[in-house]
């Protein structure tokens, strides 16, 4: 125990101890200086706007600011933007990152997906018109003929052309709803009444 006292009081014990704090040091300077080299420390871009821009005009301001993007897709189309024009972006504008940073967008889809047209022949005008919403069509307008279901559909059109049950449209396509108007004429009155 003398011994290790008087080693630990040893000029040769204090000298190696000093090289060894002044190693340390040294080796953690050299790392922060490594570190914030490596990470951009310090050093923040701030993200541009992107809202609106086709996706090869993104393409371009991402590389120039030394980010990387990733594009995700959108099944929710957006009529106030254009198509294939970036929707919403993650981080937003304005938020500061450091380069290399990858920015997550949202693109608008081409036009609106497309919908079944649901069977609402021999349904009610209000019904009718609460089928075609449900499924994201709209009445656009209601003309009458002669049958003797009065507000009953007995056919629907898209652009002057006739539906059937089960036929695609886009979303928020609108319908015309041809139904009877509660009479029927001279010549369907005579077949009913000699059935």
């Amino acid at each position: 125990m003398k011994h290790f006292l008087s080693f630990l009081k040893s000029k040769v014990f204090l000298i190696q101890l000093g090289l060894a704090l002044v190693a340390v040091v040294v080796l953690c300077f050299l790392a922060l200086k490594w570190l914030k080299g490596s990470t951009n420390h310090g050093e923040f871009v701030e993200v541009p706007d992107f809202s609106k821009m086709s996706v090869m005009e993104m393409r371009k301001v991402v590389e120039q600011e030394g980010l990387r993007y990733q594009v995700l897709d959108s099944s929710n189309y957006n009529p106030e933007y254009p198509r294939f024009s970036i929707l919403e972006q993650n981080p937003p504008a304005g938020n500061k990152v450091k380069s290399n940073r990858k920015i997550y967008f949202t693109v608008n889809p081409s036009g609106y997906k497309k919908v079944t047209v649901p069977d609402i022949i021999q349904v009610t005008q209000r019904n009718a018109t609460s089928m075609l919403r449900a499924v994201g069509l709209d009445v656009q307008r209601v003309t009458y003929i002669d049958e003797l279901g009065k507000d009953m559909v007995y056919r629907m059109k898209h652009k002057g052309k006739y539906l059937k049950p089960g036929d695609k449209l886009p979303k928020t396509s609108k319908i015309e709803l041809v139904c009877g108007n509660g009479t029927i004429t001279g010549s369907a009155r005579v077949q009913a009444d000699s059935n």
